[in-house]
């Protein structure tokens, strides 16, 4: 997020990552500073907060104004059905922040997002594993395709123009109630006929996200869990542009 308001002041961007990869995201941004004067540094004293507004998608016209109490107050970049951000200092009054807002669980917006498709944090996208167009970050600004060079460019700008991506990461949902130890982060998930359809990478509840073949997402789909066969379902959500749903 770009803190600055022109080019004429001093450059702030803040940038958001998986808690759990803090230190070598770090370490990653200063290999490429190469004598630049640029400060890079954590925040201990900001909290982030998702700002869900029901199941219905967000309107960006009803974002509430933001005060003094938020440092940043915005819309989620990745998919209107995400609401918003909202970066605050921690202790703040969320109350005040967003008048009549109901705090909830954090497993909430994370079922909320596993419902929509939507990736985040290291579990749905493992480093050096997940493709960025397979995990679907072109239809979350993720990717862009005028900037130049980057490292994947290449691979990443010929997939998309060719326009032949065979796998997606997309939302599953489990009829039945689950085992006890739920269902383990890349188990693989199989077709009715035992052909391999793809990998379930993480989930909550009877909910989660599969990195799928296409061409096996309407048919019946299982896990094998010792024994027995758990069924599941893929759908495509209904954000995505209409062509990559076909």
């Amino acid at each position: 997020f770009r803190l600055h308001g022109s080019t004429a002041e001093e450059p702030h961007i803040l940038l958001e990552c998986d808690s759990s990869v803090l230190d070598s995201i770090q370490k990653h941004l200063k290999l490429y500073k190469i004598r630049r004067k640029v400060t890079i540094a954590p925040c201990p004293d900001l909290s982030l907060w998702a700002v869900i507004p029901g199941e219905q998608p967000g309107d960006a016209s009803s974002l509430p104004k933001c005060p003094d109490q938020a440092v940043l107050l915005t819309p989620d970049p990745r998919a209107e059905v995400m609401g918003w951000r909202l970066i605050a200092k921690k202790g703040a009054n969320l109350s005040e922040i967003i008048p009549g807002s109901q705090i909830g669980d954090v497993q909430d917006y994370h079922r909320h997002r596993y419902k929509q498709g939507v990736p985040e944090g290291v579990k749905d996208l493992p480093p050096g594993i997940a493709l960025p167009l397979e995990s679907n970050l072109a239809f979350m600004n993720g990717i862009s395709f005028t900037k130049g060079c980057y490292i994947g460019q290449e691979l990443t700008a010929r997939t998309h123009h060719m326009g032949v991506i065979r796998k997606r990461l997309l939302p599953v949902s489990f009829p039945q109630p689950l085992p006890a130890a739920g269902v383990p982060e890349g188990a693989e998930i199989l077709t009715e006929s035992g052909k391999r359809a793809g990998k379930f990478r993480a989930g909550g509840g009877e909910l989660g996200i599969a990195l799928l073949r296409l061409a096996h997402v309407n048919e019946p789909l299982c896990i094998k869990l010792g024994g027995d066969r758990l069924k599941l379902r893929a759908t495509t959500p209904e954000w995505w542009p209409k062509a990559a749903a076909q």
